[in-house]
């Protein structure tokens, strides 16, 4: 296909008009702008183009216009024709003059949001790691990270938050791998796995991520309310009971979060900004605190400034009430998360490829640096256990119990037998004990809870709407729309505010949050398995630009996080598990169109070149054959009933190729197959049959067909079996495709291919009735197209313009189609026939006349479709040729040999009278039948018999005919034996007839095939190779 044109940039010197040839198809005059780097490169006019970042853009690429290159066809054919340059005008490319990216996000943004200007893009501090550290920074901080350090000490406390580290560190080098590998859009984590591994998994972690984050809003607004209305309590100014209190809160405050965001994304981006600084400020007030001298009352509750003794008392662990170090782990987790804030609003960053990795590494550097550096400071200054009384000092005299309070001259030893409220171990208000002024330090829980409910407010829209716009789960398409200058997910927003809204009204968040925790956890999981399996895949497309990376880290990333989520809860690793099945089976059956070429095609390909190269050196076993059919359809749709047969006996189980041969001018020929290969595979796989089709161009039928014999295939995976339609027209057409018709059937003897010839009285080519709807449809638009201009007419104020139904319209066209009463019928028969393979066979039999020993190929094939559902309910019959002397023996013999095969047949009947002449009838049919094509030169002198013999080759001459003649008059009288037996038969399957090559003449020999199956059902015509396929040995 010739290119239509390309694009002029503006750095494009003037115009250079060029001739143009009106054979080319390109239009007279054609005007082509050079680009300056062409001109100066090479120093002439040249179509050839320099290399361009706009020719690898995607088609509706929102960072540009994709211009289309030369193609092959025409800087090979262009100056073919008499040295002139023919060069097509310049235009901009279309989305479909290139379907290789189809499906991509960038592919599916309407004009007008392209067009728009003033969106408001972030750098990599506002976007990323403002947002991260903002995510990663918790209540956890403020409220149970003293007790993380008092149950595991400080040096299984490092463990924990170092393993944590850890985990999210290798998850962030894979992040960073997978979103250097190219241009990164909107949909955060989604988007990052489906572009890696497919629809499959991106589609099925995309929903419970937006999910997990819905829902983490309620989390932390719930823990925002809880904080107020303990508040509220210690100052008895409770509105209702404290339940009620923290939905009302709850709802207000998602209410207000929901304002921001809908704002814009300007405004929310603010608004993390204040919350920072607050966060910054709580975090200095902790440190501050702990070297301000503690008070008498700050001493009773256990804070004595930095103390040695306190250090070395708190490194060991005391695990109390039952916990261990993987339930500490557990609880404090969670805090770690909320690395791909940044990476979840990657459609509103300026950079994804540069902000993603360094502000996501260095939040978490950062944070990690902030939890250690403050449970240290807090480990080292306060004793776990306090009573908060004042007056319990040690008594003068007294004996010391050796801790560090009682070195310190306190007398916390009640503590052992009784429950304190003070101390690491005992209070959760150990930050605000510690820190310089307490009021700073709950604004820090504020800011901390808000700004964490924040971004996830924004996060699980913008993943969503980038779900929904894949149109992976086609109802959840409404909310792909966007609004305004930055895309806004409005419609997004509104969905996660009402499921946020409805679990803060639940408000029953301790089952549920462990669950969440799971999802984020899950989708990390995914992460890091997407870059392993890239890395694994070796694909020439996974280039990544981080090169800190591993992929045996990444693999252990992915099995840590999945130990994680067991650590975590077990039950919740279950359920997620269980819900990210379900939606792969969904997104799997379902089947979405779209290609992002991902690691897991890369992957298939590599196991399927390895498989093939691992069969190749097994040598072929008789009990492993099966079937691997060469199927002669032409187009795929053209001949339903061939396609559909080979389908039942290949299934999913053998090889089919369906096979097409363009007779014609190579070079049209080319055209054609270019234009056709992916829509016909389409086809097949949208009818649900497992082929291939392979296209080949040749001058003649034969060749053609002998290159497909030779070269189809791959290595042992190569056709065995040739299968073909019987050609009905032999009698009237020209003698060359006789001949190539019966010479396609002596290269498959030549080749040692197993052969197939199906025959339906009705016909099986349906390629006119094809046209014919094919036209009927291109006159049915271009009359819609008509009717649309006249719409366009006045038609006054009170006639309004009537449309046209489809029916109409069709209805009106086939008046003027031309068509026979007499040939409709026929039409509508060949369609019917055409068609019986696809429905289900009822109660009947397979009628299998195997009259020679071919390998066992006539007996296998039928046995194989009374395997297949379609087929169940049809049993086998067998007939077989035998002496009258010798029925009953011959039948015992051939039901031992049904026996050892293993294959059950219904009845076993001999044929003792095949040796009988046929009736004067059926003969006299036969001799009407070649007289046409005989030669008769036994009547002509021997000059004239020369003469006839070199004008007419292909005829049949009196000496073949008396040669034959036994053989001719067995297909005569076989044919009446199967008139008589298996008229009433579902399929019947025939051993074919062999033409001595060089001795038989093709129209005797197609004489002898239309002889045997006519006036019969379906009949299949069978040779095998004469190489077993068939064994009674285990």
């Amino acid at each position: 296909m010739e290119n239509p044109g390309f694009e002029r940039s503006e750095d494009d010197p003037p115009q250079y008009e060029e001739t143009s040839f009106s054979s080319n198809g390109f239009r007279s005059g054609g005007v082509r702008a050079l680009r300056s780097s062409v001109a100066s490169a090479f120093g002439h006019d040249t179509l050839d183009r320099v290399p361009n970042a706009d020719f690898y853009r995607n088609a509706a690429s929102i960072s540009g216009t994709r211009v289309i290159r030369p193609s092959l066809q025409e800087l090979h054919q262009v100056f073919q024709k008499n040295g002139g340059l023919n060069i097509p005008s310049p235009v901009e490319d279309r989305d479909e003059a290139d379907g290789s990216t189809l499906g991509d996000a960038e592919s599916i943004v309407p004009l007008e949001e392209k067009q728009t200007g003033g969106v408001v893009k972030f750098g990599w501090i506002k976007g990323v790691l403002v947002r991260c550290m903002l995510n990663i920074w918790g209540v956890m901080l403020f409220i149970r990270l003293s007790w993380v350090f008092g149950q595991a000490g400080i040096g299984l406390g490092i463990v924990v938050v170092l393993l944590s580290i850890v985990v999210t560190s290798v998850t962030c080098l894979s992040m960073s791998a997978i979103c250097t590998n190219g241009v990164v859009r909107g949909g955060g984590a989604y988007y990052l796995i489906s572009r890696s591994l497919g629809p499959e998994f991106g589609g099925s972690i995309g929903l419970i991520f937006a999910f997990a984050n819905a829902v983490a809003v309620a989390m932390y607004v719930v823990g925002f309310s809880e904080t107020v209305v303990d508040i509220l309590k210690e100052n008895n100014a409770l509105m209702m009971d404290p339940m009620n209190d923290i939905r009302i809160i709850g709802c207000i405050t998602v209410v207000l979060l929901m304002s921001i965001t809908v704002a814009g994304m300007e405004w929310e981006a603010k608004a993390q900004v204040a919350l920072l600084v607050i966060l910054l400020l709580a975090i200095g007030n902790v440190f501050v605190g702990t070297v301000i001298p503690s008070t008498l009352d700050k001493r009773s509750k256990g804070f004595f400034n930095y103390q040695e003794s306190i250090a070395k008392e708190n490194f060991l662990p005391e695990f109390r009430d039952g916990e261990t170090f993987f339930s500490v782990f557990a609880i404090f987790f969670p805090a770690a998360t909320g690395i791909l804030a940044g990476a979840n609003i990657s459609g509103d960053l300026k950079d994804p490829q540069a902000a993603l990795p360094k502000g996501t590494l260095l939040a978490i550097f950062i944070t990690g640096i902030t939890y250690l550096a403050v449970a240290l400071v807090v480990s080292v200054t306060v004793v776990r256990d306090a009573t908060g009384i004042h007056n319990d000092t040690l008594q003068v005299g007294s004996s010391c119990n050796f801790s560090s309070a009682c070195n310190l001259g306190y007398d916390f030893s009640i503590c052992q037998t009784s429950k304190c409220n003070y101390g690491l171990m005992n209070n959760f208000q150990v930050m605000t004990l510690v820190s310089g002024f307490g009021p700073l330090i709950t604004a820090g829980t504020f800011a901390a809870t808000l700004s964490s409910a924040l971004a996830s407010l924004v996060s699980a829209p913008k993943v969503f709407q980038a779900l929904c716009k894949d149109n992976i789960y086609k109802p959840l398409k409404f909310f792909a729309k966007g609004y305004g200058k930055n895309n806004e997910p409005i419609r997004g927003y509104l969905l996660t505010f009402v499921i946020a809204v409805a679990f803060i009204l639940i408000a029953e968040l301790n089952t549920i949050a462990p669950v969440i925790s799971n999802f984020f956890l899950a989708s990390y999981a995914l992460i890091n398995y997407s870059c392993f399996h890239a890395s694994y895949a070796k694909s020439p497309g996974w280039r990544p630009a981080y090169k800190y990376y591993n992929m045996w880290l990444s693999l252990f990333g992915a099995v840590l996080c999945c130990a994680v989520m067991f650590v975590i809860n077990w039950w919740a690793a279950l359920v997620t598990y269980g819900i990210e099945f379900f939606l792969y089976i969904y997104v799997t059956v379902k089947k979405p169109d779209v290609n992002w070429g991902s690691s897991t095609q890369a992957v298939t390909f590599m196991n399927a070149v390895n498989t093939a190269l691992t069969l190749s050196s097994v040598d072929d076993h008789i009990k492993n054959f099966r079937p691997k059919c060469l199927v002669m359809t032409g187009s795929p749709r053209s001949r339903p009933a061939l396609l559909d047969l080979a389908h039942s006996l290949t299934k999913n189980y053998g090889l089919c190729l369906t096979c097409e041969v363009f007779v014609g001018p190579r070079d049209k020929s080319l055209q054609d197959i270019n234009a056709v290969v992916q829509q016909n595979q389409l086809w097949l796989q949208k009818q649900k049959r497992k082929a291939f089709y392979t296209p080949v161009a040749s001058e003649n039928l034969r060749d053609g067909a002998e290159a497909l014999l030779q070269a189809s295939g791959l290595g042992k995976m190569k056709p065995n079996t040739v299968m073909m339609g019987f050609k009905r027209d032999w009698r009237t057409t020209k003698p060359q495709e006789v001949q190539s018709y019966a010479g396609i059937l002596h290269d498959a003897f030549d080749f040692e291919r197993g052969t197939v010839i199906l025959r339906i009285n009705q016909g099986m080519d349906i390629s006119h009735i094809l046209e014919a709807e094919e036209e009927m449809e291109r006159m049915i638009m271009e009359q819609q197209a008509l009717e649309m201009e006249d719409d366009f007419q006045p038609h006054g104020f009170f006639n309004r313009a009537k449309k046209t139904s489809t029916k109409e319209l069709t209805r009106r066209v086939s008046l003027d189609v031309p068509c026979s009463s007499d040939l409709a019928k026929m039409n509508q028969r060949l369609l019917e026939a055409s068609s019986q393979f696809k429905k289900k066979q009822g109660k009947g039999t397979i009628d299998v006349w195997w009259l020679f020993d071919d390998g066992g190929l006539t007996l296998l094939l039928p046995h194989i479709l009374t395997t297949r559902k379609k087929w169940k309910d049809c049993k086998l019959r067998i007939f077989i040729a035998g002496q009258p002397e010798r029925i009953e023996q011959d039948k015992d013999e051939m039901q031992l040999l049904m026996k050892k095969f293993r294959i059950k047949c219904d009845d076993i009947q001999v044929i003792s009278d095949l040796n009988v002449k046929p009736s004067v009838e059926s003969w006299k049919l036969f001799q009407d039948m070649i007289e046409p094509f005989r030669l008769h030169e036994g009547s002509k002198d021997t000059t004239q018999a020369e003469a006839l013999r070199k004008e007419y080759p292909w005829k049949i001459t009196d000496n073949e005919l008396e040669t034959f003649e036994e053989k001719t008059i067995r297909q005569v009288r076989l044919n009446e034996l199967l008139q008589e037996s298996s008229r009433a038969a579902k399929l019947v399957v025939v051993s074919m007839p062999i033409a001595r090559k060089g001795s038989v003449s093709d129209y005797l020999y197609m004489a002898w095939l239309d002889t045997l199956t006519k006036n019969l059902p379906p009949t299949l015509l069978i040779r095998g190779n004469h190489q077993s396929v068939l064994t009674y040995y285990s």
